[in-house]
């Protein structure tokens, strides 16, 4: 199988290259990878001292940032290094001052396994809640080097479980210790002989309640705001907007206020948004000089304050929930113990299926139905706030498991 496993990654190195002609977020992928090495030879001695954690993308790495930020400030003397798989993530993160080097990590070939931690020669490895590579995690094992699973979580019909899983199987006997998310993945690792585990949640939520004990003042949003009832939708997509602009449109009272931010910000679609509604609208790229308070809607046609403007939301809706991938981020909101709304796809996400179970979270499939909820909400206080309390309350009890995680690596 690794003879079949090693054919198959030099004939996508292959393609890759070819389609990073067309593509543009894989000639990211591509040529990124080209860096890899003379950044890692630039940054790394024989003689450091280097703990290495490996995430898939953004999202994974909010799970992993408060081990690393934990360890860089318990190790300071010691090197990070911070991997990413996709463009999505290291795009975002790659002058992320809380590493020593932040890279892409190589494809999975022999050579590039070894290469790659002649290198950076870590003391510790940790995985994000998933990816799994046999070449890599065999020469980790050849090496001894203590390799853990943090926010892993694994489900039945994943290969590891089949019969025929053997080699994917094989991989895993690579890692020293698997800190999961829940019992059930507890007891799948179980069911195939590994016994070094532990069910001890999601460090997601220790990052989102940290979120809470940072300064989230954004002096514009207050401006707008004005101590006035305001909605925040974020990561919202068309299908999501198009449910907003009809009841601001129709059914808004002139006392709510709104404030949208797009999953997609491109130029185009951000004026198509703000011409369809119709009470007055500013963006964020036009926010000078403007008497903010005078406004009832603020579109942010930029990226990275959401979760500060999350702080000022009276009510949530997050986007996402009409798109094959589902639900963007419902911690963030929760975090900051607001209600929350979003769309009908969300069972693959626990956490919103957790939340939506506890009455703290909202799925609607329509403009009537949001148009209803969102009509209650406003006009009852109590409710909303005892509503949001449900989600803060959510948030708090899931925190702890990166203390769990920390005493292991002592």
């Amino acid at each position: 199988m690794y003879f079949l496993y090693n054919i198959l990654i030099f004939k996508a190195s292959l393609i890759l290259k070819i389609l990073a002609l067309f593509n543009k977020k894989i000639k990211f992928f591509v040529d990124g990878r080209k860096q890899t090495f003379t950044k890692l030879k630039q940054h790394i001695k024989k003689t450091d001292h280097v703990i290495w954690m490996h995430c898939a993308s953004l999202g994974e790495f909010e799970q992993g940032r408060p081990i690393l930020e934990k360890l860089k400030e318990k190790y300071p003397t010691k090197k990070i290094v911070l991997t990413f798989f996709s463009p999505s993530g290291y795009e975002v993160r790659k002058n992320y001052n809380g590493a020593d080097v932040v890279c892409y990590l190589p494809l999975d070939s022999v050579k590039n396994a070894k290469r790659f931690l002649d290198i950076i020669h870590p003391e510790t490895a940790i995985f994000v809640k998933y990816e799994f590579w046999p070449n890599l995690l065999k020469e980790l094992k050849v090496r001894n080097i203590d390799t853990i699973l943090i926010s892993g979580i694994f489900r039945k019909n994943q290969v590891f479980f089949k019969w025929y899983g053997g080699f994917m199987r094989k991989a895993l006997r690579a890692f020293s210790y698997f800190f999961v998310q829940d019992k059930s993945s507890e007891n799948l690792l179980k069911s195939i002989k590994i016994e070094h585990v532990r069910a001890c949640g999601d460090t997601r939520f220790d990052r989102v309640y940290e979120i809470t004990k940072q300064d989230n003042t954004l002096d514009f949003i207050s401006k707008f705001k004005n101590n006035t009832y305001t909605l925040v939708a974020g990561s919202t997509w068309k299908e999501d907007e198009e449910l907003l602009v009809d009841y601001i449109n129709n059914k808004a009272s002139a006392k709510e206020k709104f404030i949208i931010a797009p999953h997609n910000i491109n130029a185009k679609d951000i004026q198509e948004l703000k011409k369809s509604i119709t009470k007055k609208v500013v963006l964020f790229s036009e926010k000078e000089d403007r008497e903010l308070q005078e406004y009832q809607v603020f579109i942010i046609d930029t990226i990275g304050i959401l979760t500060k403007v999350y702080s000022y939301a009276d009510i949530a809706y997050v986007g996402g929930g009409y798109t094959k991938s589902g639900v963007h981020n419902v911690l963030e909101p929760a975090t900051f113990g607001v209600p929350i709304i979003v769309g009908p796809n969300y069972s693959k996400f626990i956490e919103v299926i957790e939340l939506v179970a506890k009455e703290a979270c909202f799925s609607v499939n329509n403009s009537q139905k949001l148009s209803v909820l969102l009509s209650s909400f406003f006009s009852d206080k109590i409710k909303r706030l005892e509503t949001g309390s449900k989600a803060l309350n959510y948030v708090i009890n899931k925190t702890g498991s990166t203390a769990k995680i920390l005493k292991y690596l002592k």
